[in-house]
């Protein structure tokens, strides 16, 4: 699998608690800014780092009308009113989720069909984090999972080798989730961790061997090192640029940025959305996609979660396998490569997007949330351990 460096413009895409992380990187910077420590964050930087690029206080210009225009439709597009996702709608826009199951039924309710698929094949699983298995909240750094959750997580990696794939900095997924036998992959999949004593090999990659805090060895997988310098000048542009916009977070995930807009007035979109355009417009190297109210910068390389799940089912030996069934739950927009992959590729499984409203997607079952997930996950335990 090839790994291609790009240098096109950036782009944006519109593409359908714990205390110890597991391996310590580059702590020295917090993993999120705020407008209201923003400006001591990238001050601090500058001053121990000197990597801080120099951003005008004043914009010397606007975004064009045109340009503003598809940036706050973007924006708005990936970012749902409340009301369209509360469980407990009007009758019309129920029925309308009814009717969107028809195309995208409901892994619950069809989930013998699902395992009389599954049955005398390997089961790889692969979760998103927000949105899947927690919920979407409006302070990203308290997007904890329940108990309960964990709990099915761990069950569940006890029988199907299970991987987390977020956006998220691996370090931070691990800290979210705290369990040790899973598969992590961060930053969209550009940073990926074995469980503690598993191998994983892969033919064009090379890895890590590191030792996580209880001395046990991990290998790492990173596809875009090469970025890190440019990102960190990015991140304390960014933390600079917006540290005046209210409600503004400027989130380090390591290989990637995240930009959170959700506790921003939407009248300030356009204004967030300008002061990122800013400062990457002079990178190629980097290019912007969107999520759930979110920015996000990464490298132009040809990697995201799809090829994030056919590196771990290569590396797993699960590859191109008739005997396999990968299934990927998620929620976002950068899950549909995963779904893509499974739906398109050679090795085909199932994509189930967690979603209570209606949109089109590459996947092929739903969830409603992750309430729903939990009870799905238990029911891949109960199937697994009835079969004997």
């Amino acid at each position: 699998m090839d790994i291609k460096s790009g240098h096109s413009s950036p782009v944006m895409t519109d593409s359908p608690q714990m205390s110890n992380p597991r391996l310590t990187v580059r702590q020295s910077r917090p993993p999120y800014s705020s407008s209201s420590s923003s400006a001591a964050a990238a001050t601090a930087v500058s001053q121990n780092n000197n990597l801080l690029l120099t951003v005008p206080r004043k914009k010397t210009g606007i975004l064009d009308d045109v340009k503003a225009n598809a940036w706050l439709d973007a924006m708005i597009a990936s970012s749902p009113t409340p009301a369209l996702v509360n469980k407990d709608n009007d009758a019309t826009t129920d029925m309308t989720y009814q009717e969107w199951t028809v195309k995208y039924p409901s892994a619950l309710t069809t989930f013998e069909k699902i395992m009389s698929v599954g049955k005398g094949k390997r089961i790889a699983l692969f979760l998103d984090y927000d949105g899947t298995l927690s919920p979407i909240v409006e302070e990203p750094d308290a997007a904890y999972m329940s108990s309960d959750m964990r709990t099915a997580v761990q069950n569940v990696a006890k029988y199907f080798p299970t991987a987390i794939i977020s956006g998220r900095s691996r370090d931070k997924v691990y800290e979210f989730v705290g369990l040790s036998e899973l598969y992590y992959a961060g930053s969209h999949g550009m940073d990926i961790m074995s469980p503690e004593g598993e191998s994983l090999y892969h033919k064009h990659l090379s890895r890590t061997v590191s030792i996580n805090e209880q001395g046990k060895d991990v290998n790492l997988f990173q596809t875009a090192s090469e970025f890190l310098p440019m990102i960190d000048k990015v991140l304390c542009s960014l933390v600079e640029s917006t540290k005046d916009i209210k409600g503004v977070k400027v989130e380090d995930n390591r290989f990637c940025i995240s930009v959170h807009y959700r506790n921003v007035e939407e009248k300030n979109w356009t204004l967030v959305a300008q002061c990122v355009d800013d400062v990457i417009k002079t990178y190629p190297k980097l290019r912007l996609t969107h999520g759930r109210k979110v920015l996000e910068i990464r490298p132009v390389i040809d990697w995201d979660k799809g090829k994030a799940v056919t590196f771990l089912l290569e590396s797993l030996g699960l590859n191109n396998c008739e005997d396999v069934l990968p299934i990927y739950v998620g929620d976002d927009r950068t899950d549909e490569d995963a779904f893509k992959v499974l739906r398109n590729g050679p090795n085909h499984g199932y994509g189930v997007l967690v979603s209570a409203m209606p949109k089109v997607s590459n996947a092929f079952y739903s969830l409603r949330d992750p309430s729903e997930v939990m009870e799905f996950l238990k029911a891949l335990v109960t199937w697994k351990r009835s079969l004997g």
